[in-house]
């Protein structure tokens, strides 16, 4: 198969890319900026876009059986200014547009569009289990989540089967959160942060990647998909990371702190939600990682 990955060089991007070039497909990563050490297998092919049109690139969606979109700014890259909000919001709406130009162009048009989305659609809740029909909250994730979601949502007209991925936090050594929560118990500091009571929908990185090729290999798969394995609250989390480690893990991080240090940001660490997934288990998707215990094992 030929398949572009928009945001390709990101985490989930290049997991993605290294598994479907081990089965020899062919593998195109779109990105703002070209890593100066690309260190891809053969396979995969790295292509300069500007994240807001087709030019230059377009002509890579003809005949391409799958287009996977990732792209948008970095949530946690920096506080939450109005100027970084409003570019987290266009960069994923940019994307999507300039992927549907991309499609509309194409004589031959990809069989499928798997576009990315996270389980902030629904909203900070301590109660709720969430499930793919639910309506989306209306915080500034929940926002962004729509916005990413409807970027792409004209190509349906246009026949491309379309599936929207609503993802937990993805754990990896690599990069991106797990890193990050894993530096205070190395410390010998570890613990809750705030209450500890909020939800963390999670998944390995490896049933990830599992998942988005369920997803582009199931033609039945229509619609919304939760990617999610059990779900913990951070306190629950933060006992089995120390379990893992050996490492103490009773040393909070108060709420206000964390505010004081992040400003709204620290929505992302504060508050979560318990996200059901049910609809992709029902199609016959099968975790590897379930729990999380085995997650934090297997990556340690």
């Amino acid at each position: 198969m030929k398949i572009i990955i928009t945001g390709g060089t990101g985490l989930i991007g290049s997991a993605l890319a290294k598994n479907l070039a081990k089965d020899g497909h062919e593998v195109i990563l779109l990105s703002r900026r070209i890593p100066p050490s690309k260190g891809y297998p053969a396979g995969i092919r790295l292509e300069k876009w500007d994240g807001r049109t087709s030019q230059g690139w377009g002509r890579l969606a003809d005949g391409a059986d799958a287009i996977i979109n990732l792209a948008g700014e970095n949530l946690s890259a920096g506080r939450w200014t109005n100027k970084r909000k409003q570019a987290i919001l266009e960069s994923r709406a940019n994307a999507g547009a300039a992927i549907v130009q991309a499609i509309q162009q194409a004589t031959n048009k990809p069989r499928v569009l798997i576009q990315s989305s996270a389980v902030g659609y629904y909203g900070p809740s301590d109660v709720a289990w969430f499930s793919e029909d639910d309506a989306p909250a209306n915080d500034f994730l929940a926002k962004v989540c729509q916005a990413w979601e409807a970027s792409t949502q004209p190509v349906e007209a246009l026949g491309v089967r379309r599936v929207v991925v609503r993802s937990g936090v993805v754990l990896s050594t690599r990069s991106g959160a797990l890193p990050r929560m894993l530096l205070p118990f190395k410390l010998f500091a570890g613990g809750p942060l705030g209450s500890g009571q909020q939800w963390l929908s999670w998944v390995h990185v490896e049933d990830e990647v599992r998942a988005l090729r369920f997803l582009i290999d199931t033609a039945q798969a229509r619609g919304v998909f939760n990617i999610s394995a059990e779900p913990v609250t951070n306190r629950q989390f933060a006992q089995t990371i120390g379990k893992v480690m050996w490492r103490p893990a009773f040393f909070p991080v108060p709420a206000f702190i964390i505010r004081l240090a992040f400003g709204e940001m620290s929505t992302v660490v504060l508050d979560g939600q318990r996200v059901s997934t049910k609809r992709l288990l029902e199609m016959g998707f099968q975790y590897r990682f379930p729990k999380a215990e085995a997650a934090l094992k297997d990556l340690l």
